[in-house]
């Protein structure tokens, strides 16, 4: 995953003399330069900063002076979510435009907003965004980039990232639709900016000054945000609101709660609450159907060493409930999991990952509650700043570690009671 911070590094350098600049230099050995969406991330490519693994994110980077834009056209994708965000070389976020934010292009529908519109064909789909160096309009689709004014920020590098969830098609990431068109407009002339061929593998890039100092200093970015995320003395096992997720490319309609873990062999966690409900977009529901608690929700399994990876997710369709609505997760490894876990109906097995990284962090997300679900939302929890348990009621995930021998001879209850 250090390549990835290589990668950044490099096209960081490179794009302040280049404007949109979203490809390696020719010394890098790559025939395409100038390409548009260079990068693509997920939990096996550029596995970076905790994402998620029902999701796939494409970066464009950019530096624009006083009066560029970035034109983006493209089509609302058969998907759960979609979202473009910008952030700055901190990797915090500067603005987020979402899915049913987005208006359509004149005789498209936008299927985020309609329920009418999620059978549409492709160029019935169709959306225009532009990338701002002023104060963004929503109403003309716009989004803010990067502030230009002088002092904003020492080296004004961007990235724009679009983010798709759930594509109905899993064998199609960006949703059975093209990735976005891109141009930049400067001094009054439009360039086209072709859209890569294929994700750019950062491992090829050269040696040198940038695969140190500057690789170095992402590094250190990623490293620092995700060491604050928590706040100090709180107990294992125990999911708390983060202290920030600043730093780590957060996703403003997420809201997450979390808890450290440690592994001891013959030991395993074991996780219950109440499932939100969701729009299962993969069984035909549309992403905008009323009446759901959330449009997304997920329990992932991270590594907490820096690049900070995900190891595995069981998103909200990939969850099992039981008669109640109640999931019950078992984090393991494979000589610790209790055969009970693996043969129960009602039990969602996620792996612990390496244990040579005993050091992990699981993560709660919810995204975009609705008005009704929303006061046993994370979201509501850190507007208020108030105890999750407290908040969330039976959506809290009640965790605790628990031996092997106890999960088999008498379940979840012999670890959580009740």
């Amino acid at each position: 995953m250090r390549p990835f911070v290589r990668a950044c590094a490099a096209l960081s350098a490179l794009a302040l003399a280049g404007g949109v600049f979203t490809g390696p230099t020719a010394a890098a050995a790559s025939p395409e330069i100038g390409c548009a969406w260079q990068f693509m991330s997920d939990a096996t490519t550029l596995n970076v900063a905790f994402p998620d693994a029902s999701a796939t994110y494409w970066v464009l980077p950019y530096a624009l002076v006083d009066g560029d834009r970035i034109t983006v056209h493209g089509w609302y994708p058969y998907a759960r979510y979609m979202s473009l965000n910008t952030y700055g070389t901190d990797f915090d976020t500067v603005d987020t435009l979402r899915d049913d934010e987005i208006a359509p292009d004149p005789g498209s529908g936008n299927p985020f907003a309609d329920p009418a519109a999620a059978g549409l064909p492709p160029d019935a789909r169709r959306w225009q965004v532009t990338v701002t160096t002023g104060t963004a309009d929503r109403s003309r689709n716009e989004i803010s980039a990067l502030p230009t004014a002088p002092g904003a920020q020492r080296v004004p590098v961007g990235f724009l990232i679009v983010r798709v969830y759930v594509p109905d098609d899993p064998q199609s990431l960006p949703g059975s639709v093209p990735l976005p068109e891109v141009s930049l407009t400067r001094a009054g002339r439009t360039v086209s900016i072709p859209t890569c061929r294929a994700p750019f593998d950062p491992s090829s890039l050269p040696g040198g000054p940038i695969d140190t100092a500057a690789t170095d200093a992402f590094d250190a970015v990623i490293a620092s945000a995700a060491a604050g995320a928590f706040p100090g003395d709180v107990p294992e096992a125990t999911f708390v609101n983060p202290a920030s997720t600043s730093g780590l490319f957060p996703n403003g309609d997420n809201k997450y709660v979390g808890a450290g873990l440690t592994h001891q062999p013959g030991r395993i966690v074991v996780v219950r609450g109440r499932a939100p409900t969701f729009p299962d977009t993969g069984a035909g529901v549309p992403p905008a159907a009323p009446g759901t608690d959330v449009r997304y929700w997920s329990m992932c399994q991270n590594d907490q060493v820096s690049p900070y990876p995900v190891v595995a997710c069981a998103a909200d369709h990939q969850t099992r409930v039981d008669d109640s609505g109640f999931y019950t997760y078992v984090v393991a490894a494979p000589a610790d999991l209790p055969p009970r876990a693996a043969t129960d109906p009602t039990v969602t097995v996620l792996p612990w990952g390496s244990t040579e990284v005993p050091k992990k962090v699981l993560f709660l997300r919810h995204m975009l509650p609705s008005a009704q679900f929303y006061p046993r939302s994370v979201q509501a929890s850190q507007a208020q700043g108030s105890d999750p348990a407290v908040t969330m009621g039976d959506y809290y995930p009640r965790a605790a570690y628990c031996a092997t021998e106890t999960f088999q001879s008498g379940g979840w209850r012999a670890c959580l009671g009740g």
